[in-house]
């Protein structure tokens, strides 16, 4: 697995719940993290996030936001399909939902785009989870599952994500799930909210 030192400037970055693309169809979702979403992508160009502690596969990373500290899990792939193509960086990261929120938000970043109105595929053991896309991240289609998803890693070895590059190249990552329960205990116990 590469050094998650790499990830180094990389921040999650919260879904846009107005507007979804889904199958070429667009969805109105309620307005909740427009200003959230404008606030984060400003201070994500000026904070610089480091690693606070490793847990198995999964770094637990953190940045100031103002007077807030924001904390987030980050995990790289162990394997990646097909061999023969350049995937770039590839993460999946959890942080969570806007200030003051107890939810997950779960989200994957590719080191390249994603073709436009896909649908990413996340299985964990029996559970098979959708995400949207938009440029280069996806992010859970039903927020409702998001704690079956949570839940799931907690409970799985691994999980395969099942992508579609904007030129038309499936995709496949495998995530180890070592260490992702006690990265996200860390999160629910600090001052990262």
């Amino acid at each position: 697995m590469p050094a998650l030192n790499a990830a180094h400037s990389l921040q999650p970055v919260c879904r846009d719940r107005n507007f979804q693309t889904i199958g070429g169809k667009k969805r109105m979702k309620k307005l909740t993290l427009a200003l959230f979403l404008t606030l984060l992508t400003a201070a994500a160009a000026q904070a610089k996030p480091s690693l606070v502690k490793q847990y198995g596969d999964w770094g637990l990373y953190a940045y100031k936001n103002g007077n807030r500290t924001v904390c987030y899990l980050l995990t790289m792939p162990s394997a990646q399909r097909p061999a023969n193509v350049d995937h770039g960086q590839n993460f999946f990261l959890i942080g969570h939902g806007p200030k003051g929120s107890d939810r997950y938000e779960p989200q994957i970043r590719t080191g390249y785009d994603l073709k436009e109105g896909s649908v990413v595929t996340v299985n964990i053991g029996n559970d098979t989870f959708r995400l949207f896309t938009k440029g280069n991240t996806a992010w859970m289609v039903h927020e409702s599952r998001e704690p079956q998803m949570m839940a799931a890693m907690r409970g799985g070895r691994d999980m395969v994500i099942e992508a579609m590059s904007k030129r038309g190249t499936k995709t496949s990552y495998t995530y180890s799930l070592r260490g992702v329960s006690d990265g996200l205990k860390a999160v629910e116990g600090s001052r990262c909210r």
